[in-house]
């Protein structure tokens, strides 16, 4: 395939993807807990002047290494600090991915359609775009791990990039352990190793290319280890290595999430809106594999299956962890899809669709049920009925067009259109900012404290706020959390997990100003009335600022 064929279609994948990930990105505020975690801790090395250890609440964090930290500070050098530098490069990556899966398909199927349905399938997919505009590590993590595999493939699928291919390899896996840690590099090695072992070519990759390969890797990823080991020593090794890694195989972090069934059922529902396609798909996927050249999809059943293996065992689980095998599902979809259409074999697209379309209808179905039953609840937490007018009529329209499409027989524009039912939803997400904000983001109420009281404590915080709180504020902080447990990464602030250690804390504050969740406000209510004067100073959304003065002398 010449290279100017690959030209149109990445740069439409190129332009997509800038309206799916990047377009209005600073619209909306960063959301707590975690947003605000990585963006602070840039924040924080910028003070200190730092580019090799990331901080928090003032004193050096090891939960993730350090790329991430980079990209975050390269992006408000370039846009200031504010959501839309912070969301600049996950949306980058969003980009890149799309059109690594493109060009992996390209390579894999030898069909360019096959690729480009797949590119479309993982760009409009809940999980994809959901990551792509929020400022978490794991879709870089997982484009690096992507990148590494398609240069992998690219030199077994053309012997003579061997070289190139195992080259790029390494240093895309050391981007990946630079960006989440040591998994970056032992999915991608497992994923290759173990498709080498079933096709029996594990001598592909034993030859001067893995030495140097494995030398790249190290004078990339292993530096700003050592380094961290030398200034940090065991506090380093003992929170990165043990508690952030080790810790979470062997104990739940979110325990309604240990059971065996939640990456499966995730892998299902966080692929929406090709759930269905993807569930068709796999009725295809045993026969694929056994065709005489089934390499493509015995290396993504690899890819599959290694993170999938490696995750499951784990007690602590989240969608994101599995993440990286997105990728492999998309193409599985795309090839599915693109397959049936070039066959007309149609039956499964059109259920796909229909049922697809019975999904963007249960949305508005869901809106109006809970505007007549909820009403009087409804309107706390709407400012306008136009908005939830809007997101009612949006998806019955949207939802009739496909209907009529589908009638039409025009099955492929179904699909177009079932596509970017996900992104849609994302640019109405401005008209409800108003509403939304409070309950995903502590801007609006911390901009209210620094606006109206003279702050000059320490911000007393639920545990679920704190990091929004330092973020919004720049000041110092503490958490109330009656009974609590302390956060599973350590959190430099102190920690009021009884009344005894609140009421000590209150005493010598004289005065503190609070953002709680209901709660927390309860637990303080239960200070003495003689000692303490609380004051609810105002309620934004479900954060209730608080003032707090101590009586006695």
């Amino acid at each position: 395939m010449k290279n100017d064929n690959y030209l149109k279609p990445i740069l439409i994948l190129a332009l997509l993807g800038y309206f799916c990930f990047m377009f209005g990105n600073g619209l909306v505020s960063l959301t707590i807990p975690d947003e605000v975690f990585y963006a602070q801790s840039a924040k924080e090395m910028t003070l200190n002047h730092s580019w090799m250890t990331p901080y928090l609440f003032g004193q050096p964090q090891f939960e993730k290494p350090i790329l991430f930290f980079w990209l975050l500070r390269i992006g408000y050098i370039l846009f200031g600090v504010n959501s839309f530098a912070a969301r600049f490069f996950p949306a980058l990556f969003g980009i890149i991915g799309v059109i690594a899966v493109y060009l992996l398909g390209s390579i894999g199927f030898k069909d360019r359609r096959k690729a480009f349905i797949s590119a479309l399938v993982l760009m409009t997919c809940g999980l994809y775009v959901g990551l792509a505009r929020t400022v978490f590590t794991d879709l870089i993590f997982t484009v690096f791990i992507l990148l590494a595999l398609l240069s992998f493939y690219w030199g077994y699928a053309f012997q003579a990039k061997k070289g190139p291919g195992i080259l790029l390899f390494f240093i895309f896996s050391a981007g990946a352990v630079l960006t989440k840690g040591p998994l970056g590099l032992i999915i991608p090695l497992l994923t290759v190793f173990m498709f080498l072992f079933i096709k029996r070519e594990l001598k592909f990759i034993w030859n001067r290319y893995l030495a140097w390969g494995v030398l790249l890797f190290s004078f990339i990823a292993l530096p700003w280890y050592v380094w961290m080991t030398k200034v940090y020593g065991n506090e380093f090794i003992r929170e990165f290595f043990y508690n952030d890694h080790f810790r979470r195989l062997v104990e739940a972090e979110h325990h309604s999430n240990d059971t065996w069934y939640f990456y499966p059922f995730s892998m299902v529902g966080c692929i929406f809106p090709w759930s269905f396609f993807f569930v068709f798909s796999l009725f295809s996927l045993p026969g694929h594999l056994k065709e005489k050249d089934n390499s493509f999809y015995v290396f993504l059943f690899c890819l599959v299956g290694i993170v999938f293996m490696i995750f499951q065992s784990a007690h602590s689980k989240l969608v994101s962890y599995i993440f990286p095998l997105f990728p492999a599902l998309a193409l599985i979809v795309g090839g599915f899809i693109a397959g049936a259409l070039t066959e007309k074999k149609n039956g499964y697209l059109y259920l796909g669709v229909i049922l697809g379309i019975v999904t963007v209808f249960l949305l508005p179905l869901a809106l109006i049920i809970v505007a007549i039953w909820f009403k009087k609840y409804l309107v706390l937490y709407l400012s306008s009925k136009l908005v939830l007018s809007l997101f009612i009529a949006i998806p019955l329209i949207f939802g009739a067009i496909l209907v009529f499409l589908v009638l039409q027989k025009k099955l492929f524009q179904a699909i177009c259109g079932l596509a970017f039912f996900v992104p849609l939803l994302i640019y109405f997400i401005p008209f409800v900012q108003k509403d939304i904000a409070p309950y995903i983001s502590t801007q609006d109420s911390c901009q209210y404290l620094l606006k109206n009281y003279n702050v000059q404590n320490v911000i007393l915080s639920s545990k679920f706020f704190v990091r929004g709180v330092k973020y919004f504020t720049d000041k110092e902080v503490a958490v109330i959390d009656i009974p609590g447990t302390p956060f599973f990464s350590p959190h430099p602030v102190p920690f009021l997990n009884t009344q005894e250690k609140l009421s000590s804390f209150l005493r010598f504050q004289k005065v503190t100003y609070c953002i709680l969740k209901k709660n927390s406000l309860t637990d303080v209510s239960r200070l003495s009335a003689q000692e303490f004067k609380i004051t609810v100073l105002k309620i934004i959304g479900n954060e209730f600022i608080v003032k707090i003065e101590t009586l006695t002398k």
